[in-house]
């Protein structure tokens, strides 16, 4: 794919048709949950989510929501496979060092499941590119590790009503909390970070141990799978925050700012 600005798609298209038997037998242990069934099986099926990331926290995101049946995944990651990230970023493999993540992480979603489509960007979207693939996309799962990218997410969830599900993760801890643009109640990312100026601490600066990006990540998967079927609350208007060597969970409310600069109607 290189530069040419053509995604690569792992099937022509995105429409998805009836479950099929094997589809059926595959997602059988999701199916026989009450929140889910059939039909909210198909409605993952047809679904279309955007992964901006795929190191730590992109990487049990996408294969979780590949494994569970979520049929369109669109990942982008400019970054190449290095020996460091392999600690952690386990849609990667040694085989990997060297290749383009998102081209990377492909094929691996399509091996783990060939019936998902997976559409690949092998560099950094712009800001009208990712307006549009935002705009195609039921969530946007921010798997980034700096706030200008975290800032840039956000502001196309705001401008084009999409559920954002952020997630961060260094050292031990990690957070993660979704924000729903359509709910005029719901914070946004703005609302928990005001400053756009601030500079956020890197695992490569700080080390990160290498389950908790698992552990966070999940949780992004999780929560992207209750916001495209409405089975739960969710995290909407909070916090969930892991302390990964008191293995406590710290549940924080997150109120929207009524002078937020992105989300507020006084902006």
């Amino acid at each position: 794919m290189g530069n040419s600005g053509i995604p690569t798609d792992s099937n022509t298209g995105t429409i998805r048709g009836i479950m099929n038997q094997e589809e059926k037998d595959r997602y059988s242990r999701q199916i026989k949950l009450q929140q889910v069934g059939e039909e909210g099986q198909q409605r993952l099926l047809m679904s279309r989510v955007l992964i901006v990331g795929m190191g730590g926290l992109g990487s049990p995101v996408a294969m979780y929501l590949a494994a569970a049946g979520v049929g369109n995944l669109v990942l982008t990651d400019y970054d190449h496979v290095d020996v460091s990230n392999l600690q952690r970023q386990i849609v990667h493999t040694h085989a990997d060092i060297g290749e383009l993540k998102a081209i990377s992480a492909r094929q691996t979603l399509i091996s783990l499941n060939p019936n998902v489509n997976v559409t690949a960007f092998d560099y950094e979207l712009d800001d009208s590119e990712l307006l549009e693939q935002t705009t195609l996309a039921d969530v946007l799962v921010d798997c980034t590790d700096n706030f200008t990218s975290r800032f840039a997410l956000n502001r196309a969830s705001i401008a084009t009503d999409t559920p954002l599900i952020s997630g961060a993760a260094i050292r031990w801890e990690g957070l993660v909390s979704t924000f729903l643009p359509t709910i005029e109640s719901s914070p946004c990312y703005q609302c928990l970070y005001p400053d756009t100026g601030i500079e956020a601490a890197t695992c490569a600066m700080e080390g990160v141990i290498a389950p908790i990006v698992g552990v966070i990540g999940t949780m992004q998967a999780l929560e992207v799978v209750n916001v495209l079927l409405k089975a739960g609350e969710g995290l909407n208007g909070r916090i969930l925050a892991l302390d990964g060597l008191t293995m406590e969970w710290e549940n924080i409310t997150l109120p929207k700012d009524p002078n937020c600069p992105a989300c507020s109607k006084q902006h």
